[in-house]
């Protein structure tokens, strides 16, 4: 065979090389988890005597996690704190939230944290009328459950920690709209008169 008819002979032969190796690798895609047997959610099942495909938990068995959270869950309407709010949680509130909640809430809570600033969704700003005045039962669940962009941190955050961040951003909140009036003379003489919000005495408050 000539040098010429080698070399043309060369591009058939890579392509039946490479379509060999395809029909190895295809052969070995196997289908059998796609394909078996299943039941789809909330389907009819034959196979337990109630004819539902979804079985109860085990009987005397915890979910995971929920022994923990018994005593600190309470609906999402409430607005009652299930453990009392001392100056140690709030110490312990600030610095949990400035841990996981800040870089996407900002250190004053107004949705103005790093994260935010460098191009993520904005989240919505705790001084807001519609946060100021839910309840903390909501505050508690979307830490659990996560909202919209928000994940949940559940994983990452104790039932207590919760609790100790709701109380801090209440603190936030307080600090931008309390009357003056509510104020300890101190800081009423900080703002002067005119019965000005407090918003003024924001950094020598929560954010100290």
């Amino acid at each position: 065979m000539s040098s010429a008819a080698r070399f043309s002979s060369l591009p058939r032969l890579a392509g039946a090389v490479c379509a060999a190796a395809c029909l190895l690798v295809l052969g070995g895609c196997r289908q059998d988890m796609a394909r078996q047997p299943k039941y789809r959610a909330l389907a009819p099942s034959t196979f337990f005597e109630d004819g539902r495909s979804e079985r109860q938990p085990v009987e005397n068995t915890v979910e995971r996690g929920a022994l923990a959270d018994d005593d600190l869950n309470i609906p999402k309407d409430s607005n009652a704190f299930p453990l009392p709010v001392t100056q140690q949680l709030l110490e312990r509130g600030q610095e949990r939230y400035k841990i996981f909640c800040s870089p996407c809430h900002g250190l004053q809570g107004d949705g103005n944290g790093m994260i935010a600033i460098r191009g993520m969704k904005h989240p919505p700003s705790y001084h807001q009328d519609r946060l100021r005045q839910a309840p903390v039962g909501y505050f508690y669940d979307v830490i659990t459950h996560g909202f919209g962009a928000m994940y949940d941190y559940s994983a990452q955050i104790p039932p207590r920690d919760r609790w100790a961040i709701i109380a801090y951003v209440r603190a936030l909140q307080l600090s931008r709209n309390a009357p003056a009036a509510d104020l300890p003379p101190a800081l009423r003489q900080k703002l002067g008169a005119g019965g000005a919000p407090a918003a003024a005495a924001h950094a020598g408050g929560a954010e100290k």
